[in-house]
């Protein structure tokens, strides 16, 4: 359930400059909420916080950097606002087998795709409790339902989180402040393209009819906190994908994905 509106309360956006974080800003901004808007620093950001106009604000962040993380709460205090709905959205993926990674970047995912969901969680959900209001909403990903080969610790990063969310709604029960993990299955934000599958090579994959657009994605996720849903995953083929990824059997599933990932090409 989301929280009414507050002159002094915000909605804290993760990788906010483009794609869906963008459209999350934007749903909730037509809701009424403040914002501030997290993503690493580049004009982007600045330019989505002033089309919004001045209850947003832009804070650039590299959150895979845990100094920078730990400077959100007090920048946030600094102006004169409170953390009432946090969306961790930011989220990067490498691709190829773990054989041929790069540690550095392996490990660069783990402390944006996990650890600065842990981190922010950590900050500004006491927050909440102590006033008995607010919403979490971390995003994951259909692939958080079985092993993805080809994008091994992305996969493992994206469990994490649905994990992670499932205990923390728990915890909250009772506290007013709620928690949903947002489970999407490919959408067209050129987040693919980032890692060396564009929108064409995956579609060869993932039929055109399992894909989204960034806005419908963002609605469908604050309409399902807002209602109180635990898991959502837009659209209907998605779900049913979700649902196939969680109960094959990993003898029969893991194959198939070998063969057809795109990552696993590299090998």
């Amino acid at each position: 359930m989301l929280p009414a509106t507050r002159n002094t309360g915000v909605a804290l956006v993760t990788g906010a400059s483009k794609g869906i974080g963008e459209q999350f800003a934007r749903q909730l901004a037509s809701r009424g909420y403040g914002l501030a808007l997290v993503a690493r620093p580049g004009d982007q950001l600045h330019a989505v916080a002033g089309d919004l106009g001045p209850t947003a604000h832009a804070l650039p962040t590299d959150l895979s950097r845990p100094q920078e993380r730990a400077t959100l709460p007090e920048r946030i205090a600094a102006l004169g606002l409170e953390v009432d709905i946090l969306v961790n959205n930011a989220g990067m993926s490498n691709l190829g087998p773990v054989a041929h990674a790069d540690p550095a970047d392996e490990l660069t995912l783990v402390e944006l795709d996990v650890a600065a969901v842990v981190d922010l969680c950590s900050r500004f959900v006491p927050g909440m409790v102590a006033r008995g209001r607010g919403a979490v909403l971390n995003v994951a990903s259909v692939g958080a339902f079985g092993p993805v080969p080809g994008q091994a610790t992305y996969g493992a990063a994206k469990a994490f989180v649905l994990s992670y969310t499932h205990a923390l709604r728990q915890e909250l029960r009772g506290t007013g402040v709620s928690a949903a993990t947002l489970c999407p299955g490919p959408v067209r934000t050129g987040f693919g393209e980032q890692v060396g599958i564009p929108d064409d090579e995956a579609e060869k994959m993932l039929p055109p009819f399992m894909w989204r657009q960034p806005e419908t994605v963002a609605k469908a996720a604050i309409d399902g906190l807002a209602a109180g849903r635990a898991v959502i995953v837009p659209g209907t083929p998605n779900r049913i994908a979700a649902a196939l990824n969680h109960l094959t059997p990993r003898r029969v599933l893991l194959p198939i994905l070998g063969r057809v990932h795109p990552g696993m090409r590299t090998s």
